[in-house]
């Protein structure tokens, strides 16, 4: 008899990713030919370092990172962070820097985050980069120790509280330039699994997706303790932004964009344009 394998699981702890996740951690939807281990969450950069190594069977990570790693993992369908109106900010404060962008000392939340990409893109000259987490970013943009930080989660909904000021929203950009909803993180696996166990981890976290949109109430506690004392309609907002048609199922105009982003990534240099990018 074929012991039933157990895979590592990897996501974030913002309220999208546990209110994803909360029905299929805790058993509310059943996997019959697999088993998850108890999930590791981590920051997003972390999680792209690790799928960098192939550390986890079954990983959130940027659609950044997806263009470095698609040698061994393969993007699903469910799960995925993409939209419009909830790119990445480009943000600044008030203190005196050089007039251009691309001489500014900018900060990035991870070397392999899809903001990262997006400024890139967007001032392809940008060179002074600094990386730190995520949650540090705009306490440095306030404190002058970087002319500007390209900062993502929640902080979109809270950069004005410290006064600061928003350059460029990159993912309206991304949608003027393209037409296309922006792509920041999806679910991946590993290649290595059999396409059944892929198949049915996709379909289980998109099923998870639908437990949580029927039972709101009995995934707060879970998010809560892991949203960083996040105000409940911050997490409230947080969840409508980035949960959506997109994260129960690509669909053609999702995966449309993230075939664009992919290309453009690789037109840049920044990883390799892979035929078999799914």
């Amino acid at each position: 008899m074929t012991e039933t394998p157990i895979l590592s699981l990897g996501f974030s702890p913002c309220p999208n990713d546990t209110y994803i996740f909360h029905g299929l951690v805790h058993g509310k939807v059943p996997l019959t030919r697999a088993a998850l281990a108890e999930p590791l969450l981590e920051d997003v950069e972390t999680l792209n370092d690790w799928a960098l190594h192939g550390r986890l069977d079954v990983t959130k990570l940027s659609f950044h990172a997806l263009g470095h790693v698609l040698d061994r993992y393969a993007l699903l369908r469910a799960g995925a962070a993409l939209g419009r109106g909830c790119g990445p900010l480009l943000l600044t404060g008030g203190g005196d820097k050089k007039a251009s962008v691309s001489d500014w000392k900018i900060a990035i939340p991870g070397t392999y985050t899809t903001a990262a990409l997006l400024l890139r893109l967007y001032q392809p000259a940008c060179r002074n980069l600094v990386v730190m987490r995520f949650d540090r970013i705009m306490e440095a943009i306030a404190s002058g120790a970087v002319d500007g930080g390209v900062v993502i989660h929640e902080s979109r909904f809270t950069y004005h509280f410290m006064k600061l000021h928003c350059v460029q929203d990159l993912g309206q950009w991304w949608e003027q330039t393209t037409g296309l909803p922006i792509p920041l993180g999806c679910i991946a696996v590993k290649k290595a699994l059999a396409p059944a166990i892929r198949e049915e981890i996709d379909a289980a976290i998109s099923a998870s997706i639908g437990w949580a949109d029927d039972h709101p109430a009995d995934s707060l506690d879970y998010i809560q303790a892991h949203a960083q004392e996040m105000e409940p309609e911050v997490i409230r907002g947080h969840i409508g932004l980035y949960v959506n048609q997109y994260s129960r199922d690509l669909g053609t105009e999702g995966l449309h964009a993230v075939q664009e982003l992919l290309r453009r990534g690789a037109a840049a240099g920044l990883f390799p344009l892979r035929p078999d990018w799914r």
